[in-house]
C-alpha cells in the first residue's frame, strides 16, 4: 500500500512539473493571448472599463431618489433670557419681566427624500457617461492592439537572437577548423603567416559578436517576459523558430484588402472625441435651462432639561414638509453664451481633426502595404543572396586550400557570408513585423 502511494505521488509531481514545463512554452498566438490577460497595460486597461461603468451608474444614481437621515443634539449651557412687558404679567406698566422661552436641552431626528424632477445637465451627463463607455472600450482595444505589437516584437527579437547565436556558432566552429588547418600548413612551411593572422582576426570578431548575442538572447527573452505579464526570470520556451514563423506571415492577399475606417482604432478613439465635444457643447446649452427638485421630510423633537430622552415617557413632537425647489437662470453677463460659443469651437475643431485623422489612416495603409511589400521582396532577395554568398564563401575556400586565392579574399567572402546571413534574419523580424502594423491598421 505504502508503495503503491509513493508511486502515485511520484507521477503526480511529476505530472504537475511537466504541466507547468508545457505552460512555460508559446507559440505566438499563445503568447499574445496570455499577453491579453496578464500585461500590465492590459490589466489596468480592463480596470479603467471596469471603473467607466462605475462612473457610468455614479452619473445616473445622482438622479435617482435619494434619502439623508440627520440627527442632533443641543445642549444650551446657557440659555439666553429675554425681557417681556411687565404689564403681560399683571406687573407695573414701564417695567419689563425677564423670561427664559424653551428647554436647555434638544434632541432632533429628520429623514429626507429628496428627488431630482428636471435637471438639462443630468440628462447630457447621462448621455455622455454612455459615450465614455464607448471610449473605454475604444482605449481597451487599443491598449490590446499595442501588446499585440509588442508581443511580436519582443518574440520575433527572442527568435533572431537564438538563430543568431546558432548561426555564430557554426561559423565559430568552422572558423576555428580553417584556423586550425592554416596553422598546421604555416607550420609546415607551405602557408604564410599573414594567412594565420587574418583568420585570427575574422575569429576574434566572430567570437565577440557570439558573446554579445548570447547575452541579446537572455535580455530579449526578459523583455518578452515582462511584456508576457511574467516575471523576467521565468523559463520561457518559444515552440517556433524564426522561418516557420516567416513562412506563416507570408499572407499577400492581406495586400488586397481594403480599409474599412471605422474599424480602425486611431479612428474610434478621434470619433470618441468628437462625440465629447458634442456633449461638452450641450452641456454649455443646458445650463441655460431650469432646474426642478422636490423633497419630502419627516422629523421628530423633543425638549427636556435634562438628558432623559431615552426615557419612554419622554414626549416626541413630529412634523413633515412637503416643497419643491425651482431655479431659473436668468441672466449671467453673458458667461453662459461665451461657454457655449467656446464649446461650439471645441467642436469644430474636433471634426477638423476627425477629418484629419481619417486622411491620415489612409496614408498609413498606404505605407504599411508598401512596407509590407518592400519587406517581402527583401526577405526573397536576402534568401537568395545568402545563398550566393554562401557559395562564394565555399569556393573561395576551396581556392584558398588550392593556393588559387588569399587570405584577403577568403576573408572577404567570409564578412560578406556573415553579412548575408544577418541581412536574412533581420528580414524575416521585419516580414513578421509589418505584417502585424498592416493588421493593426486594418483591424484584421
Amino acid at each position: 500500500m505504502r508503495t503503491t502511494f509513493l508511486v502515485f505521488f511520484t507521477l503526480l509531481i511529476v505530472s504537475v512539473g511537466f504541466s507547468q514545463e508545457q505552460n512555460s512554452s508559446y507559440s505566438l498566438e499563445e503568447a499574445i493571448a496570455f499577453a491579453l490577460e496578464n500585461n500590465y497595460s492590459a490589466i489596468n486597461a480592463n480596470r479603467d472599463l471596469i471603473d467607466a461603468q462605475k462612473q457610468k451608474w455614479e452619473t445616473i444614481a445622482g438622479g435617482l431618489p435619494q434619502i439623508t437621515g440627520n440627527i442632533s443634539y443641543q445642549n444650551q449651557l446657557k440659555q439666553p433670557v429675554n425681557q417681556i412687558p411687565a404689564e403681560f404679567f399683571g406687573g407695573e406698566p414701564g417695567t419689563f419681566q425677564e423670561v427664559i422661552f424653551g428647554q436647555s436641552q434638544t434632541a432632533n431626528a429628520t429623514a429626507t427624500l429628496s428627488q431630482q424632477i428636471f435637471n438639462g445637465s443630468y440628462i447630457v451627463g447621462v448621455q455622455a457617461s454612455k459615450a465614455f463607455i464607448r471610449y473605454s472600450n475604444n482605449n481597451k482595444e487599443k491598449t490590446d492592439l499595442e501588446v499585440r505589437r509588442s508581443v511580436v516584437d519582443a518574440y520575433g527579437n527572442v527568435l533572431l537572437a537564438k538563430e543568431s547565436v546558432l548561426i555564430l556558432e557554426r561559423n565559430k566552429t568552422a572558423l576555428e577548423k580553417n584556423l586550425n588547418e592554416t596553422q598546421k600548413i604555416y607550420e609546415n612551411g607551405l602557408g604564410d603567416e599573414e594567412s594565420v593572422e587574418q583568420l585570427q582576426i575574422t575569429l576574434a570578431s566572430i567570437e565577440s559578436q557570439l558573446k554579445n548575442a548570447i547575452r541579446l538572447k537572455d535580455i530579449t527573452l526578459k523583455m518578452l517576459n515582462i511584456v508576457m505579464g511574467l516575471p523576467i526570470d521565468s523559463p520561457t520556451t518559444l515552440k517556433e523558430n524564426l522561418d516557420e514563423l516567416t513562412q506563416k506571415q507570408l499572407q499577400l492577399d492581406l495586400l488586397s484588402t481594403d480599409l474599412t475606417i471605422e474599424n480602425n482604432i486611431d479612428y474610434k478613439l478621434t470619433y470618441n472625441l468628437n462625440e465629447q465635444r458634442f456633449y461638452e457643447l450641450k452641456l454649455a446649452k443646458s445650463r441655460a435651462l431650469p432646474t426642478l427638485n422636490a423633497f419630502v421630510n419627516y422629523g421628530t423633537s423633543s425638549f427636556s432639561n435634562s438628558f432623559d430622552f431615552f426615557n419612554g415617557d419622554q414626549k416626541w413632537f413630529d412634523s413633515s414638509i412637503l416643497g419643491f425647489d425651482l431655479s431659473v437662470p436668468i441672466f449671467s453677463s453673458f458667461k453662459r453664451r461665451a461657454s457655449t460659443q467656446r464649446a461650439k469651437i471645441a467642436l469644430e475643431k474636433a471634426k477638423t481633426q476627425l477629418s484629419e485623422t481619417e486622411e491620415k489612416i489612409k496614408l498609413q495603409l498606404k505605407s504599411a502595404k508598401s512596407n509590407y511589400t518592400f519587406a517581402i521582396e527583401e526577405y526573397e532577395t536576402s534568401k537568395n543572396n545568402l545563398a550566393l554568398a554562401e557559395r562564394i564563401e565555399k569556393k573561395n575556400q576551396i581556392k584558398y586550400y588550392e593556393g588559387l586565392a588569399s587570405s584577403f579574399e577568403l576573408r572577404q567572402a567570409q564578412v560578406q557570408l556573415y553579412a548575408a546571413q544577418q541581412e536574412y534574419l533581420q528580414s524575416m523580424v521585419a516580414v513578421i513585423n509589418n505584417k502585424t502594423a498592416l493588421e493593426i491598421i486594418l483591424n484584421n
